[in-house]
């Protein structure tokens, strides 16, 4: 289970010219697959695709949780920073590599060949069923926000890990690498409310008739993923965190 979130610092309105400080208003989630490295590397060292798959020990559920209007305000010019760093949830368990074997699949065409050092030897996603749900207080029903596949990345977490260490960074044994908000073509695979409500200007209806453009105080989110085998499948558990309200400011 995920730990309740808060969000409360320098908070930007959608048409303010200037930030202010007080409570996230526009909180979202992001539906991410987490990699999770079992052996490290040494600092200076870089990776070749297939020594990052070799690293890699399993993979969980993430949701990359997201402030979206602090985040207007620090990623230009510095880039994201208290609006990412507020929290992560993942799902309790780490699906080993060798279980998700059965279900691997290609990254998709190139719009542009890829340099050297991300060449993939092998297919490096896997065909992982995903969902996202937003359950309201009170409420005893879901609503969908999002269904889409680990399949739909443009990037493996191998590519990723190697082109991380690229720079020699250093990688060590529990080190958790997210793999960006995964979105399909459609509508109704988009992987967070920034995208599936086109920033706001499009709240989508809740079953229970509320509308909601991002997320509010008391909401619960739940990611949930699995592969479909003959006969068996393959889960990660669900990874669901309930969002607080913001601490007072002093």
């Amino acid at each position: 289970m995920g730990q309740p979130a808060r969000a409360d610092c320098l908070v930007a309105q959608a048409d303010a010219r200037m930030p202010s400080f007080g409570p996230c208003k526009r909180l979202d989630m992001e539906l991410e697959i987490g990699a999770v490295v079992g052996t490290g590397s040494s600092l200076g060292d870089t990776l070749t695709v297939a020594g990052a798959e070799e690293m890699i020990f399993g993979y969980v559920l993430l949701n990359d949780w997201s402030a979206r209007d602090i985040q207007a305000w620090e990623y230009q010019p510095l880039g994201p920073f208290l609006s990412k760093a507020l929290a992560t949830s993942i799902s309790p368990w780490i699906v080993p590599v060798a279980a998700l074997e059965p279900f691997r699949t290609s990254t998709p065409e190139r719009e542009k060949p890829l340099l050297p050092y991300l060449a993939e030897p092998s297919p490096g996603l896997f065909d992982i069923k995903l969902s996202a749900s937003l359950t309201p207080p009170g409420a005893t029903e879901a609503t969908t926000l999002s269904q889409t596949n680990y399949k739909e990345m443009y990037y493996s977490a191998a590519q990723q890990l190697a082109h991380h260490s690229s720079s020699g960074c250093a990688m060590n044994t529990g080190d958790l690498l997210g793999s960006g908000t995964i979105s399909g073509s459609e509508k109704s695979s988009l992987g967070c409310l920034l995208e599936i409500t086109w920033g706001g200007h499009e709240p989508i209806t809740l079953t229970t008739g509320e509308t909601r453009s991002f997320i509010e105080d008391g909401d619960t989110l739940t990611l949930e993923g699995h592969c479909e085998g003959d006969g068996f499948r393959v889960g990660f558990g669900t990874c669901t965190g309930r969002v607080l309200p913001a601490h007072p400011i002093d």
